[in-house]
């Protein structure tokens, strides 16, 4: 089970976070919301490459 979120922190810098599976989550920031989302996608393109796709992927985004 994939899950999702991304927080925007007072020092206006964007972060996301994506757990592919309880134990493997991957961590995106940058200074734009989509920056931080490419950045989360890169770092879950390296995890999914590690340990593969989750067997029952969801995602849940908290805004």
């Amino acid at each position: 089970m994939a899950h999702s979120k991304k927080l925007r922190h007072a020092s206006r810098v964007w972060c996301a976070h994506a757990q592919l599976r309880p134990g493997v989550g991957a961590h995106g920031g940058g200074d734009t919301e989509e920056a931080a989302l490419e950045d989360l996608r890169e770092a879950l393109i390296g995890l999914i490459e590690e340990f593969g796709v989750p067997r029952e992927p969801s995602v849940t985004v908290a805004a």
